[in-house]
């Protein structure tokens, strides 16, 4: 019997207009599918509408899988493929399994011999990369650094060693309501000529994406409140 496909739906990095940063190819595959694995009901509701308003909300199957989804029910979110139905997956923003908790089902969907297709979409993670100057050729994304004070540091120190012995970019994130704080500890633990990209806002009106040094960032002022942001360091 033929075997459904997982498809890595891109959803927007905030409030675009999903054609204005994706491929009509992502349109055409929602059109087509009913079941969605998503974090967030009601956002991937609004995204659906948004990308295909004639598709019908009522007949949609919504699987939620986010930290409380429960492991043994996430199992059978993929038993429509077995049936032959493809299912969708959807992340909160940006593209799924990338920063997000799709990745154990794509690696579900491996061990059962599903077809896994990513469709094209913004990644806030490799724009913020793209933009920032530094080594695209050898970088690594290290999620959250720690919220205690102490341990912070100690990250930040550990991953500008890194950065200065392997010429490897440095890639992490923050909390959208913390980010002034940890650009305050960036200021003050990194060396004053290590490179710090801020990229935030990506793909909406308020971008900003600047490459400084710390040193030169001391007299900047961004700012980062609530707004989703990248950070990456390169010594």
């Amino acid at each position: 019997m033929r075997i459904g496909k997982l498809y890595l739906i891109p959803t927007t990095l905030g409030d675009t207009e999903p054609l204005e940063v994706m491929p009509l190819s992502v349109k055409k595959v929602v059109e087509e599918i009913d079941s969605f694995v998503v974090e967030n009901e009601k956002s991937a509701r609004r995204f659906v509408k948004k990308i295909a308003p004639k598709k019908s909300q009522p007949d949609l199957k919504i699987m939620l899988l986010d930290k409380y989804a429960d492991a043994m029910e996430v199992r059978h979110y993929l038993d429509d493929c077995e049936k032959g139905i493809s299912v969708g997956m959807l992340s909160e923003a940006g593209v799924p399994a990338i920063a997000d908790p799709g990745a154990e089902l794509v690696k579900l969907a491996h061990q059962k011999g599903i077809q896994v297709v990513p469709l094209v979409g913004p990644s806030s993670i490799l724009m913020a990369m793209m933009s920032s100057g530094m080594n695209g050729q050898n970088f690594a994304f290290n999620g959250y650094l720690p919220i205690d004070k102490s341990e912070r540091k100690k990250a930040i120190k550990r991953l500008e060693k890194i950065s200065k012995d392997t010429d490897q970019s440095q890639i992490f994130i923050e909390t959208p309501y913390r980010n002034d704080k940890m650009f305050a500890d960036l200021k003050a633990y990194l060396s004053p000529k290590t490179r710090l990209c801020i990229a935030a806002d990506l793909t909406l009106s308020s971008e900003y994406i600047k490459t400084l040094r710390t040193e030169e960032w001391r007299h900047v002022q961004p700012n980062l409140h609530k707004r989703p942001a990248i950070f990456i360091l390169h010594n």
